[in-house]
């Protein structure tokens, strides 16, 4: 099975550098899409429509922001959209599938940069999930954690760790969180595979960053441990232009 995540920083303006094209011709069983920025009625049919695939649609309450989107050819046995907290199901960043092998979330993490109220927001959005992680795990039930977690865990995985101490993506407290899944039954499936190797999946678009690779990894799958054995490759996509990220894709026995 494949499953690709892909922020596109706004559904529409993908649509407009040829998403729809991209997503009809790669091969792939289920797309995973954060930051949609659009309900479903102001997205061009060709999208809403993608041959062989059902979609599934959270977006944000407010108009142009957040959302995510999943399109899988594999029917889910079942679907949850957030995660029972109306303060962030509002904002429209979950969708959770059940497999018959396992859960698979699509997550649009918080943003922090805004101000300290929005990194606590996100950092209680990171401990919401992680309790319902360790209660699925509790009960044997396996789950892979995609999408945009808008943090980058170790040094290695943003070009200027020093010059970003300090900024939202990349601090302490931020971190800590992506440890603490990992202590708690998870893998970063790409770092497990590649522990060494430098490669980004967001660039500002200032400063010609992607063009010169001054980007960040913000983008993962996290698996339970049991799953790890079946991970055959996470493929980062940096060649895949029409968003400010690229798309990743896990492929999993």
């Amino acid at each position: 099975m494949k499953i690709t995540s892909w922020n596109v920083n706004g559904i529409r303006a993908a649509a407009a550098k040829g998403f729809a094209e991209w997503a009809a011709t790669y091969d792939t069983d289920i797309i995973c899409l954060q930051e949609i920025k659009a309900f479903v009625a102001q997205v061009p049919i060709g999208i809403v429509e993608l041959a062989g695939m059902e979609k599934f649609w959270n977006p944000a309450k407010r108009a142009g922001y957040s959302g995510v989107a999943s399109f899988t050819k594999v029917e889910p046995l079942e679907v949850q959209y957030g995660l029972g907290i109306e303060e962030f199901d509002d904002e429209g960043r979950v969708i959770r599938f059940k497999f018959p092998e396992f859960y698979l979330y699509n997550i649009y993490f918080p943003n922090g940069q805004r101000g300290q109220d929005r990194v606590d927001f996100k950092l209680a959005f990171y401990a919401k999930l992680l309790e319902e992680c360790n209660e699925l795990h509790a009960n044997n039930q396996k789950i892979i954690i995609t999408g945009d977690f808008n943090t980058s865990h170790k040094e290695i995985d943003l070009a200027n760790p020093k010059e970003n101490i300090k900024t939202s993506g990349f601090l302490p407290e931020e971190r800590a969180w992506i440890t603490k899944f990992l202590e708690n039954g998870f893998k970063d499936a790409y770092r497990e595979l590649y522990p060494d190797k430098v490669e980004y999946t967001w660039w500002t678009y200032r400063f010609r960053a992607r063009e010169r690779n001054i980007g960040w990894r913000l983008d993962y799958f996290l698996l339970s441990d049991t799953l790890m054995e079946r991970v055959d490759d996470v493929v980062i996509h940096n060649d895949i232009m029409g968003s400010d990220h690229c798309p990743v894709t896990l492929i999993v026995r």
